[in-house]
């Protein structure tokens, strides 16, 4: 096991599945003792069991990363149990489709609620911790479905996507008052459970509009967090990291010909 996170402690939200749970695995191996934090406790207790196969301290913690107060009871946790906490990473997120005609109130709060909003809650549930050690390191999972692209049926997640990058923005201002950066990481198409569903059909075409002629494995995502939440990236804040394998770069399908 490698040393970068050494003494660390990460908090890392929807960590029960995907790239949530590849991030936690990740730092992890990297020395980082992690509070795996996410509303399906089942879910989380297993992905814990199978990260303590090869990796180091991780403890789970069930929060809804809509409520400020879990979110709150999370960070202090993490304190509790580590002593410390000084790295955030903003991953529990949502992706239900429903074109714009058909999208109710209740769908569009919904995903907003987790997405956005979860943010917000994460983030200022940690700031405390982060001011009073002069230190922290925030990475949230945007996409680049909202800031970049658009996808029929996400109107409500690609605008829940971008309104996290103008949230980090401002927040890199304040928070470099006492030393905290915070990030995003904006990944493509990644092969998590969401996907398994789709059909090869769906899979087939979007790998042949990607370069690299691959979906992202969540370790690839896992990896860029890790560089974020890192001492190699100290000098950086309030800026964005497509994983996406060349994906936003062709002008037209004919690029790819």
């Amino acid at each position: 096991m490698a040393e970068r996170l050494k003494d660390e402690v990460a908090l890392v939200t929807g960590a029960a599945k995907g790239i949530g749970k590849a991030i936690a695995k990740r730092l992890s191996e990297e020395g980082a003792a992690v509070l795996a934090v996410d509303i399906d406790l089942e879910g989380l207790d297993l992905a814990v069991d199978e990260i303590e196969a090869s990796a180091s301290s991780v403890h789970p913690f069930r929060a809804d990363v809509r409520s400020l107060q879990d979110m709150k009871k999370a960070a202090e946790k993490a304190v509790a149990e580590f002593g410390r906490l000084s790295i955030l990473c903003s991953n529990a997120g949502i992706f239900p489709s429903a074109r714009l005609e058909e999208m109710t109130e209740t769908d569009w709060t919904r995903v907003l609620d987790v997405n956005l909003k979860g943010a917000f809650t994460s983030v200022k549930a940690c700031l405390p911790h982060m001011r009073k050690q002069g230190y922290g390191r925030v990475v949230l999972t945007s996409s680049i479905t909202g800031p970049v692209t658009g996808f029929p049926g996400w109107t409500h997640y690609g605008a829940s996507k971008a309104g996290m990058l103008g949230f980090m923005r401002t927040a890199a201002l304040e928070m470099a008052e006492f030393g905290a950066t915070i990030n995003a990481v904006m990944p493509g198409n990644v092969m998590t459970e969401g996907l398994e569903d789709v059909g090869e059909d769906y899979l087939r075409r979007m790998r042949k509009s990607i370069p690299l002629g691959k979906l992202a494995e969540p370790r690839d995502i896992a990896n860029a967090v890790l560089f974020l939440a890192s001492d190699e990236a100290k000098y950086i804040t309030g800026q964005t990291l497509i994983v996406d394998g060349g994906q936003v770069l062709p002008e037209s399908i004919l690029a790819l010909e």
